[in-house]
């Protein structure tokens, strides 16, 4: 391959400059994804062995140098057990990201345009309009690419027809099945008291509570949407990777919805209000 530059002995190619671009993009894809948890403390720390070890050994100290080398042998095992949740949060971003992955590759045959097709939103927003006046928080969160078997597994499966009567009994103060997330899969409630993985971002708001932090954590690993219900503040917000639009009307609700899930650019008849949109620092 010929050259593009020469910077001393060394010939720049093309296919350098390409692995430079993407050892960069994946670096900084690391840094994003341990930044502001302990996970990255833990990584400048073992970089920092990693250094002591090549300074050891090029000064000769032989005793220090196979201690070193020992614990050097065994780190990539270390390292993939010490930081197994965030593998596990990258491979999920990857997965999330993939092209076959993407609902929109299948949106196009015609058992998968009418599954879409046939849910309703009525009594979602009818229901998120109720529970918001009474102050009474929720968590609904609407299946895309994957049915969240894993996060449906973690509370009570119902497999029940949607309803607004049956969302308002769920997350009814007295219920059960309040505390936590009800997950929209298949057009019917698949489960409810489900547990989400909350957000390790410390850059967030202090005025979004577990239910906000719990829709962003789930939705930085997948395509899902979440719409929330504050508890404190009657408030009612639509969370997508990991952006939360905020402060959202019944018919704000409604385009929202529709684009998300449907990828409609249907506009409102009249927003009294703009939504407030807050974009959290993946």
């Amino acid at each position: 391959m010929i050259p593009l530059f020469t910077v001393g002995f060394l010939e720049i190619e093309l296919l350098d400059v390409l692995d430079i671009l993407l050892v960069t993009v994946l670096l900084y894809q690391l840094y994003k994804l341990l930044t502001g948890s302990v996970a990255l403390k833990i990584f400048l720390g073992l970089l920092s062995v990693y250094l002591l070890y090549l300074v050891v050994r090029a000064a000769g100290m032989e005793l220090l140098s196979i201690i070193l080398g020992q614990f050097m042998g065994v780190g990539v095992l270390a390292a993939i057990i010490v930081f197994q949740p965030e593998i596990r949060r990258f491979l999920l971003l990857i997965g999330k990201t993939t092209a076959f992955n993407n609902d929109r590759l299948f949106r196009g045959f015609p058992w998968r345009r009418d599954q879409v097709e046939k849910l309703s939103l009525t009594p979602f927003i009818e229901a998120s309009k109720s529970l918001a006046a009474k102050n009474t928080g929720a968590l609904i969160v609407f299946a895309k690419s994957s049915e969240l078997k894993y996060y449906a597994e973690s509370g009570d499966l119902i497999d029940a027809v949607i309803s607004k009567r049956l969302l308002m009994s769920i997350f009814n103060k007295t219920s059960p099945l309040h505390d936590g997330a009800v997950i929209i899969s298949g057009n019917r409630i698949k489960a409810a008291r489900c547990i989400l993985p909350v957000t390790e971002n410390n850059e967030i708001p202090a005025s979004m509570g577990l239910r906000h932090r719990a829709a962003i954590g789930l939705t930085e690993v997948t395509d899902s949407v979440v719409l929330v219900v504050s508890e404190e503040t009657g408030q009612i917000a639509l969370v997508r990777n990991a952006e939360v639009y905020r402060n959202l009307s019944s018919a704000d609700l409604r385009v929202k919805l529709n684009q998300f899930l449907f990828d409609t650019d249907q506009k409102p008849a009249a927003v009294p209000a703009p939504a407030e949109k807050s974009v959290s620092a993946a």
